[in-house]
């Protein structure tokens, strides 16, 4: 009875946790309020001016409509999630996307869906853009451009104290848990499956996939299952928030890849050369440094907005 009370606390907190995790600091746009990190809507493009160079590019259909819509699954803190509020979008992507319409002289309209829907969405043209640590793949560049804003990177989280003993190396065999259209359930967990498993006779790894993380890391503490391979971010962000909870393995997955995530737009967009010249401009503002450092990604900072 006391194990079972003890799963459902954890999976109870690591709910609350993935919701509205948060700690006190200084806001996004102020050097001196302190905030906890969860409440803060406050809007770090407050006062950014648009960039001419980036506004000649735009196409007048989208002067004209004077708003850019940008999907994104917000349930990933510190990447993209919503404040306590419920109802503002928070996290280093919204920070990016809001960025990104200022530069552009733009309103930002958030449309939240599941992050498997995203590229169909843009495909449909429901959605103009989006900015949820997408990686670049080769199936998704054959749909999208997609421009570099930041460096990703991916990681295993299991129970606390890995009590299995387990190793980025030793996951064959295991459910290991990811999230429905990541890049991990797509392209890196069947490579790495490959690459330290199948290959030396050794058997698969066995992918769990479910609709988002805070469901697979409620299975991981209720021991269905016996990873989650995730984002790297978000998985430290939560462990950092509540240490007890589960343990993330170190290094991060080596899946020989490049890790940056990218904005993505519909393939050959007129947009596009629009949207990258706003996002270089962001990259090189004093706002792009003060979010990432906010959000404890400082390492993750890059200087050139790629079009891939």
């Amino acid at each position: 009875m006391k194990t079972r009370s003890t799963i459902h606390l954890v999976a109870a907190g690591i709910a609350a946790l993935l919701a509205m995790t948060g700690c006190g600091g200084a806001a996004p746009g102020s050097q001196t309020t302190e905030v906890p990190k969860t409440q803060n809507t406050r809007d770090i493009s407050e006062g950014v001016q648009p960039d001419p160079a980036a506004v000649a590019l735009l196409p007048k259909s989208y002067k004209d409509e004077g708003e850019l819509v940008v999907a994104m699954d917000l349930s990933s803190p510190p990447m993209t999630f919503l404040a306590q509020d419920n109802v503002t979008p928070i996290g280093l992507n919204p920070d990016l996307a809001r960025l990104v319409a200022k530069k552009l002289g733009l309103k930002l309209k958030f449309e939240n869906t599941a992050f498997d829907t995203i590229i169909p969405g843009i495909d449909g043209g429901r959605y103009d853009f989006t900015a949820t640590t997408m990686s670049a793949t080769e199936e998704r560049l054959k749909v999208l451009d997609m421009i570099d804003y930041l460096k990703g990177g991916s990681a295993i989280a299991v129970a606390a104290g890995n009590p299995l003993h387990l190793t980025n190396d030793t996951l064959c065999g295991k459910n290991i848990a990811v999230t429905k259209g990541s890049t991990q359930q797509l392209k890196h967990l069947p490579n790495v499956s490959q690459w330290t498993c199948t290959s030396q006779g050794k058997a698969a790894i066995n992918a769990v996939t479910l609709p988002n993380v805070q469901d697979a890391l409620t299975q991981l503490a209720s021991k269905r299952i016996d990873g989650v391979f995730y984002d790297a971010s978000a998985l430290a962000w939560a462990q950092v928030q509540q240490p007890n909870a589960f343990t993330v393995l170190q290094p991060r997955v080596d899946t020989r890849t490049d890790t940056n995530v990218a904005v993505g737009l519909k393939k050959g967009s007129p947009l596009t050369p629009a949207l990258h010249k706003a996002i270089q401009s962001v990259l090189e503002s004093p706002e792009y440094k003060k979010s990432l450092d906010y959000w404890d990604l400082g390492e993750s900072a890059i200087t050139d907005a790629r079009i891939r």
